[in-house]
């Protein structure tokens, strides 16, 4: 595509204390290479490289709260502990300094199994005991477990603020802990957190979303990432209707979600075709029109396939943006958020900006095995 044909990705976003120089977000990626949990310079300069390339702005790999067996990989980064902290210092410092603007994602894995086989030398945790429905693991949370799960994330929240980070990501996706609790196939608990709708499983999400709002105070702006398909299941959706889904996020944003980032293995797909068609919106663009949030799109985005193929070793073609320039100028949804483009392409949005279609190159999952 031509430069002036992208110009909507390159436009100035700002709501609230939210402000962007451009629309394109770097999507989290595990990456799995913190020994001990804990970053440093290749990771500070692996992020630093995306803000020189002009992204707006930059969201870390999942990096996990301070809770027993939150992670399911052992490269996976703590954010919490003094030395992985001073990591991530590390990190914001570099990517300020390269221009950029970044946010961590803190996550917790919940009963997910790793790619690696690795496992935690204590039980995994989650809402039932469950990693899928009928798929046992770990144990069932108790309500303590919960209090002290969602005060670690505000903690985690708390921290990125005050190492200078511009915004915070909750990670609510892709079948992980807080995902799970949305679930109604892994959450069957008869208590407060459980239920039979959706806006009743969407509890303990909000006791999170509240407590990280509280403690990062009223302005300082908060993503939570979410998504209907789930690693255990890509046909899960958690709202077959437009009243379910509002059923689901409104409760966040009332809790203090500023920005929903919403998750599909490709962006292009509609939500509802049912009721608005094959070209209807998306997940994100529904969500900004029931709860008027800001939103986030993620999916496949620039490449010919899907990211979960790519840990099946599928190589990916780079490909035109045009569905993605229409749906953006038709104001489906705010920002856009790249992800194995960027690992290929560190200069990705400066090639797009320039009309440098030529010079992208596609994605080799041989990729994740280095970071460059």
């Amino acid at each position: 595509m031509t430069q002036s044909a992208t110009d909507i990705l390159f436009q100035p976003y700002k709501r609230g204390a939210l402000e962007l120089a451009n629309r394109i977000v770097m999507a989290p990626m595990t990456r799995t290479m913190a020994p001990d949990g804990i970053v440093g310079p290749d990771q500070a300069a692996y992020y630093a490289r995306r803000a020189e390339g002009g992204v707006g702005l930059i969201l870390s790999e999942g990096t996990v709260i301070d809770r027993p067996a939150s992670r399911n990989e052992p490269g996976i980064p703590f954010f919490h502990g003094e030395a992985a902290l001073a990591g991530w210092k590390g990190v914001i410092d570099a990517v300020h300094a390269a221009g950029g603007r970044m946010g961590p994602q803190i996550w917790h894995t919940g009963a997910t199994r790793g790619m690696s086989g690795w496992e935690p030398e204590v039980d995994v945790e989650s809402p039932s005991g469950l990693n899928a429905p009928g798929e046992p693991r770990g144990k069932a949370m108790s309500e303590e477990d919960i209090a002290d799960t969602v005060a670690a994330f505000a903690r985690a929240a708390a921290d990125a603020k005050r190492l200078g980070f511009d915004t915070v990501e909750i990670h609510g996706a892709h079948g992980y802990l807080i995902d799970q609790f949305f679930w109604e196939g892994t959450n069957r608990r008869e208590d407060r957190y459980g239920g039979a709708t959706i806006g009743e499983r969407s509890r303990m999400a909000a006791e999170v979303v509240a407590a990280v709002r509280a403690a990062i105070g009223p302005d300082f702006p908060l993503i939570i990432r979410l998504s209907q398909w789930k690693q255990q299941d890509y046909t899960a959706r958690l709202a077959t209707t437009p009243d379910e889904m509002a059923a689901w996020l409104q409760p966040l944003v009332e809790a203090g979600a500023d920005v929903l980032h919403c998750s599909q293995r490709r962006f292009w797909e509609p939500e509802f075709p049912e009721i608005d068609g094959a070209e209807g919106l998306n997940f994100a663009g529904w969500a900004k029109k029931l709860t008027g949030a800001t939103t986030i799109s993620v999916g496949s985005v620039g490449l010919s396939g899907e990211f979960m193929a790519a840990f099946g070793g599928e190589t990916s073609k780079a490909t035109g943006l045009e569905q993605l320039v229409a749906r953006m100028e038709r104001d489906e949804f705010d920002l856009i958020a790249v992800g194995r483009a960027l690992i290929s392409n560190p200069d990705w949005a400066a090639r797009v900006r320039a009309g440098d279609a030529e010079g992208l190159k596609g994605f080799d999952p041989a990729s994740l095995a280095e970071l460059v």
